[in-house]
């Protein structure tokens, strides 16, 4: 393991990361606000202890190992979920502890939307946009981003992004070098941002509200600068704007890059996993309109508008809401919970497990179903129409069997700090699977819970970011063997 190098690249990363900070000033000078000195101090302290950590290996060159990616993939989002938590944990609006700050930052980088800041509508508008950025920043991966640059530096990327890019399958590339990758891939990303806004703005959103909504509807992440989220526009058009984006970032990336280089959209309906995700998420909004129109509780527009929202809003793990859904009648708030562990399509800014694994799961469910009525017949688990091999297969059982035990044991931590069974199974639900909105206590935001609990929440979001295996590796002996 290649220690100084990793040294050297997170102190990199760190530096690149500070930039990031010069935005919110900018806002802040434009809507005159004091609070440019916090965002100043936010930019120095993190340029400056990223650059303390680079300078002692400025020439270190060679490629990463696999170890090395997974370490610095995991170290990295850690220490960014710290120093991104500098301007909540300064500002005095809103003031934040260190627990409440970190969980904050985290929340925000992990794309999981669960906040623990009341009265929105009244924060500064620099704090407002530095939140939404957060999200936007970590919807792409700022490591996918940053490997554009290592090969400047004579280091390979690929492990870095093997590590962050989500999914069962990541040896494939769009272009032949990763670093043209990365480049395909935030201008893919950057393109969907700029189209999302300018929809919202058109819709009637405020310039400054539409480019908050497109960084977190993008990046599926559902951080509002309001308090009523999507519910504060009343406006149906822009839930029509905001549920087709969703669905969009929902999809495999890959697919939109291809689409915008070969000009077509024919690639989208042949791919298995896009099918499915739209099949699920489809006949899911059949079934909550149809509950919502037959409780009586809402008109039929509202039941059918509202019950499309909100259904691919939490399917896709972004957490957008516009009524209180966890008061919606019957069992829709626990099938909403429940239809965020397939979250999005694999290599997508969704959460969850992703809806490739969902899709082999059932069709080997299927598959063993007609072995029992066949013992003799050979049937092969296809995808399309390409046989999957059995490793692949095994390890997406492996990721759902380890995904499960830590919920379990997540689950079990929460309710010892005292969270009902309720709070405790939404709450872990939702930031496992970078959901947000959860039940009882958790329902509208997470400031009233332990701090405790919320630590553990921010392991559970980073848990779920980087898909369980690239974080819990580094807890293994076997990951520290020479």
């Amino acid at each position: 393991m290649h220690i100084t190098l990793i040294l050297r690249i997170l102190g990199m990363l760190l530096m690149v990361f500070s930039l990031t900070m010069l935005s919110p000033l900018l806002v802040s000078f434009l809507y005159d606000e004091a609070l440019q000195q916090i965002f100043l101090t936010s930019f120095i302290v993190t340029f400056i202890s990223g650059l303390v950590i680079w300078l002692p290996f400025p020439k270190q060159k060679s490629d990463l190992s696999t170890r090395d990616g997974f370490l610095i993939t995991s170290l990295f989002w850690f220490v960014l979920g710290l120093f991104g938590a500098l301007p909540f944990l300064m500002a005095e609006s809103p003031q934040l502890s260190l627990s409440d700050a970190v969980f904050e930052s985290i929340s925000g980088l992990t794309t999981t939307g669960a906040t623990v800041i009341t009265g929105l509508d009244e924060l500064p508008r620099s704090i407002l946009f530095y939140r939404q950025q957060l999200q936007w920043l970590g919807g792409i991966g700022i490591i996918v981003i940053a490997v554009a640059i290592l090969p400047m530096l004579g280091i390979g990327g690929m492990q870095l992004y093997r590590a962050e890019t989500p999914g069962p399958i990541k040896d494939s590339k769009l272009t032949p070098r990763i670093t043209h990758t990365a480049k395909a891939l935030f201008i893919v990303y950057l393109s969907i941002t700029v189209t999302c806004g300018t929809a919202y703005w058109l819709a009637g959103m405020s310039a400054f509200d539409a480019i908050c909504h497109s960084f977190s509807t993008v990046a599926i992440g559902g951080f509002s600068t309001h308090d009523a989220s999507m519910g504060y526009f009343n406006n149906p058009m822009i839930l029509l704007i905001c549920s087709l984006f969703m669905m969009i970032a929902g999809v495999n990336f890959a697919l939109h890059y291809f689409g915008y280089r070969m000009h077509t959209f024919k690639h989208y309906f042949r791919d298995s996993e896009t099918r499915f995700f739209t099949y699920v998420i489809s006949f899911s909004v059949l079934i909550v309109c149809c509950a919502l129109i037959l409780s009586g509780k809402l008109s039929l527009s509202e039941s059918l508008l509202h019950g499309l929202f909100q259904t691919v809003s939490m399917a896709t793990t972004t957490g957008f809401t516009t009524r209180d859904y966890f008061n919606w009648p019957h069992f829709l708030p626990i099938m909403l919970i429940i239809l965020s562990f397939m979250g999005g399509c694999a290599g997508s800014t969704g959460g969850g497990m992703k809806a490739v694994r969902i899709m082999l799961i059932a069709k080997q469910g299927v598959r063993e179903l007609s072995q029992l009525v066949h013992p003799n017949a050979v049937i092969p688990l296809k995808v399309g129409k390409r046989r999957v091999e059995a490793k692949v297969v095994s390890a997406v059982w492996s990721f759902v069997a380890v995904y499960l035990f830590a919920f379990i044991v997540i689950l079990l931590l929460l309710m010892a700090t005292g969270l009902d069974f309720t709070t405790a199974f939404s709450a872990v639900t939702a930031a496992m699977n970078n959901l947000g909105p959860g039940l009882g206590d958790v329902a509208s935001h997470y400031g009233d819970i332990s701090a405790t609990s919320k630590w553990i929440l921010c392991f559970a979001m980073l848990l779920g970011r980087l898909e369980v295996f690239t974080l819990l590796v580094i807890f293994t002996p076997v990951f520290w063997r020479h």
